[in-house]
């Protein structure tokens, strides 16, 4: 009999259409049937002896909800027998209903639920819990996870002994994930925790990675990049990741135009096994980043977001540094732009935080200085150890993509045509906070602002805490003038303000977005699973 293995995901939904995502044990034909009728089927596709489907259904009815049951060869196989969860449903778009955007990044699996959590709640465990006891109240439209869904080179006790028991870890990469098979694993210890199963079954989700989904600092620099491909287990590592990333993550940020359009999709389902085409893919990615777009575009009514690599789609030569390549960064332009009287809100989902504590900002800005050489070698070599050490490849380490984003949130936010907001969505940093920046002739018509939200699961170090609560402090703010000039840096195009923060916790945001009104809770999990709120303002008006 054909079993269930993971999911099922809802991914994709708007007023008629949805996608879920499955994986089966074996070959076969998935099939998604809804209690108003609307239904689809896939057959399964073959990767590294694993069997997924994405399932496209159609013949939704837009502004309803309904359950929906997986059926595999034909045997029922969710929701599962005895489930004391709600039904999964399918949640249609209708434009004129509000819209709810929960965001968060960085989480490790949470352990059983008789294993003391040394981290804390989970908030996403913590929020299907709420969604659960009361499934016809509030919950999201959508779930926008930003970075760090699995952590391949910090892997839990459990998952080293799995490991241990698969090969040596006295050889390198020692504990962390070397190949596809050990990717998996990591999918099924997140994915398969009961609450996130079924939370991922009946609130659709948009995923983008960060480091962690490859290895901490992936991409920091040129010379960071010529050291990991020295290494005799990086190849398989990266290739792996981005395999596992296109398979879990990235098809189902796909609309189903998309998937139907795309001939990746298309070689991968028509292969009986698709490893090598797939692998195929991996290598041109990690040849040549103009090869892949992982960014997308999505539209919610009247929300348009647009989700941002900015990871694997930058430049890293010192002379030439950016955060993303030439087309990379005319896409992002061109999407912001295009027809800017059909959204009042852009989202800007970018995993890494485009506004920074002060101090933060410019000591990443110092240290790229250093590192091109701007007081020479040896400080050059200094900087390039610093920046591996202390994460610096943020937006502000890639001083001239910073102030390219600046200036085209001035262009989209400004005009007859403007939004009422553009919000930049991040996470990474293990904290959360609200920043407003201000451009030196009076800026936009839209309100623009940072919306930092991390994590959702993991740890925040003491430091941590004194260091970004420092960083947005008066003194901090004259120590970051102190090295920006010592780095010859050009100030940055717009100056920014804390307007909420920091808080630190495991944490998730949720935007509430109705014509062009837009308000932000910030809500974080304490014991016995209940969600505190600890922000709730109004960011733009009605």
């Amino acid at each position: 009999m054909t079993e269930l293995r993971l999911g099922p995901l809802l991914r994709y939904a708007d007023g008629s259409t949805a996608t879920v995502w499955v994986e089966a044990s074996r070959p076969c034909t998935a099939e998604v049937r809804c209690a108003d009728g609307a239904r689809g089927e896939a057959r399964t596709f073959q990767v590294a002896g694993h069997h997924y489907a994405l399932v496209p259904v159609t013949g939704l009815t837009p502004g309803t909800t309904t359950p929906y049951e997986v059926v595999l060869d034909g045997t029922h196989v969710w929701p599962l027998p005895d489930s004391s969860f709600p039904p999964s449903v399918i949640r249609t778009s209708l434009e004129s209903r509000d819209l709810r955007v929960c965001f968060g990044s960085c989480r490790w699996a949470a352990p059983d639920a008789d294993v003391h959590d040394p981290v804390g709640p989970d908030a996403l465990d913590t929020l299907a819990g709420r969604i659960a006891a009361d499934p016809d109240g509030e919950r999201p439209d959508v779930l926008l996870l930003l970075g760090d869904q699995v952590y391949a080179d910090e892997t839990s006790e459990e998952t080293r002994r799995w490991l241990a028991a698969r090969r040596d870890l006295s050889d390198p990469p020692g504990s962390e994930v070397a190949d596809y098979e050990e990717y998996t694993r990591l999918y099924y210890e997140s994915w398969l925790d009961p609450e996130i199963r079924w939370l991922l079954s009946t609130v659709p989700s948009c995923m983008i990675f960060d480091d962690h989904d490859v290895i901490d600092d992936w991409n920091t620099s040129a010379a960071w990049l010529e050291d990991m491909r020295a290494t005799p287990w990086w190849r398989e590592r990266l290739l792996s990741g981005l395999m596992s990333y296109w398979v879990h993550q990235h098809l189902g940020n796909l609309s189903p135009a998309e998937l139907a359009a795309d001939p990746l999709y298309a070689a991968v389902r028509e292969a009986p096994d698709a490893t090598d085409e797939l692998r195929a893919f991996a290598c041109r990615a990690d040849a040549d980043a103009t090869s892949v777009r992982w960014s997308y575009r999505r539209d919610f009514g009247r929300v348009r977001l647009l989700m941002v690599d900015s990871r694997a789609a930058r430049v890293l030569q010192e002379d030439g540094r950016s955060m993303l390549h030439p087309g990379e960064a005319a896409w992002l332009r061109e999407q912001t732009l295009a027809e800017r009287d059909s959204y009042d809100h852009l989202l800007v989902g970018t995993s890494l935080p485009w506004l920074l504590p002060h101090l933060v900002h410019d000591a990443e800005a110092w240290d790229a200085a250093l590192s091109r050489g701007e007081r020479g070698e040896r400080w050059a070599r200094f900087g390039e150890k610093l920046r591996r050490t202390a994460d610096l490849e943020h937006w502000a380490a890639f001083p001239s993509s910073f102030a390219a984003l600046a200036g085209l949130f001035a262009e989209a936010g400004s005009g007859p045509e403007a939004p009422a907001s553009v919000l930049v969505l991040s996470g990474d940093v293990h904290h959360a906070y609200v920043a407003e920046p201000r451009w030196p002739n009076g800026g936009p018509d839209a309100r623009v602002l940072q919306l930092t939200c991390s994590p959702v699961h993991n740890s925040v170090p003491g430091y941590m805490r004194w260091g970004f609560r420092f960083g947005w402090s008066a003194p901090a703010r004259a120590l970051g003038r102190r090295l920006a000039r010592h780095g010859r840096c050009e100030r940055p195009p717009v100056t920014w303000r804390k307007k909420g923060g920091p808080w630190f916790g495991n944490q998730l945001m949720t935007l509430t977005l109705r014509g062009r009104s837009a308000r932000l809770r910030l809500e974080q999990a304490r014991g016995a699973g209940t969600l505190v709120t600890v922000a709730d303002t109004t960011l733009t008006p009605e």
